[in-house]
């Protein structure tokens, strides 16, 4: 370590590794070391701004014995070789999503990391989002009775995304679902648990064959279906997602990649009500409905309940998306910085995730190429 710091290493600097970069490097307790992997302009110009001379090779940065930590923010198909060198080389790994472009070779990195005692971690940020916990909160507390149904729809831009772009490479991408899906499986299975893949789709543009869409509809404990859309074949101005779940006694919608805006629209009487502001210390509350005498009688799923007023309520709308993306940023690598000082912190993401989540997007690419080639699109 470097006066007590954990020496950082960044293997890809370009898009998201450098906004992921410019976060890190706050996070106390880091010192940038190195940067390798890309000659990108904007690569060039980052590493001189965080006072590196160079961006160098790869094996100059796994074998700097100032490097303690490697982040790797390269196409999917890299991850698996690059995390494996930096954990031979005694390196912690943080590596962004998916974890791998299969579970055999995740299991692999897991398998060294674990033999050495050293970190191996995916970047799915999605957990440290404050709205993340609201929304569990609403869930264990029973606060709008039993989850019953969820949605994600992502309506994602390929303005960026030339042809020749890896993104559409499976070969390198590993497709939508694997490429793109794991953070909304992890968030999702973080609220209802371990899901199955019941149903897969996969769509391309009839022009190029393009993998553009893709979805699958995937069943967790307690028979809640849960329904996910991804397609990139937006203009970026119009880059969108929504997050649905549908309660007993009403529902919440959440904006953007990562949730920041959030409405929740229920039935409720004064004890829900109570819960659900504290639930949502930040939000407003407006009752659109009040009842009275035999009008909060109501009854549904075989259940009577009563309620006092329907009820909005709103939060996020203010906040700016990429100042809450940075926050979880400087959250995830502060929580994994814990675990390397002490073995005994209890981390909200760990390899588990990167490898479940991996799991489930493998599970649904195979089905959806499945019933592509059963079911091709009619003439």
């Amino acid at each position: 370590m470097n006066d007590g710091k954990i020496g950082l290493g960044v293997i890809g600097c370009g898009g998201f590794g450098l906004f992921a970069l410019q976060n890190f490097v706050q996070v106390p307790g880091v010192k940038l070391m190195a940067m390798a992997g890309t000659a990108r302009e904007q690569a060039l110009t980052a590493a001189k701004r965080f006072g590196l001379p160079d961006v160098g090779e790869v094996d100059d940065l796994l074998a700097d014995p100032d490097v303690d930590l490697v982040y790797i923010a390269t196409p999917p198909f890299l991850h698996h070789p690059q995390a494996m060198a930096a954990l031979t080389a005694g390196k912690h790994v943080i590596v962004e999503k998916p974890m791998a472009l299969t579970v055999a070779h995740a299991d692999e990195m897991i398998a060294a990391a674990r033999e050495r005692d050293l970190l191996m971690t995916t970047n799915l940020m999605q957990r440290y989002n404050p709205m993340y916990d609201s929304i569990s909160g609403v869930i264990d507390t029973g606060a709008l009775g039993d989850v019953l149904h969820g949605s994600f729809e992502n309506y994602a831009s390929d303005e960026g995304l030339f042809a020749e772009h890896w993104f559409w490479d499976r070969e390198k991408s590993g497709g939508i679902l694997v490429e793109h899906a794991v953070h909304f499986f992890d968030l999702f299975a973080g609220w209802l648990g371990p899901g199955q893949v019941r149903a897969a789709r996969v769509g391309a543009r009839d022009v190029t064959g393009l993998e553009e869409q893709a979805g699958c509809t995937v069943l967790y404990p307690s028979g809640i279906w849960v329904d996910f859309y991804h397609g990139f074949h937006q203009a970026q101005r119009m880059d969108r997602q929504v997050l649905k779940l549908a309660f007993e006694q009403g529902e919440i919608e959440a904006w953007d990649w990562i949730p920041t805006r959030l409405r929740l629209h229920a039935i409720v009487d004064e004890e829900q009500t109570r819960t659900l502001t504290e639930l949502f210390p930040k939000s407003s509350l407006d009752a659109s409905v009040m009842y009275a005498g035999q009008d909060r009688h109501y009854r549904n799923r075989g259940v009577e309940h009563e309620a006092y007023q329907m009820i909005e309520m709103l939060q996020g709308f203010e906040d700016r998306k990429y100042l809450r993306y940075g926050r979880l940023l400087r959250a995830m690598l502060a929580d994994q910085l814990a675990w390397i000082h002490d073995r005994n912190h209890q981390r909200r993401i760990t390899e588990v995730n990167g490898r479940d989540s991996l799991a489930m997007a493998e599970q649904a690419d195979e089905l959806a190429h499945e019933t592509a080639q059963a079911s091709p699109v009619p003439e």
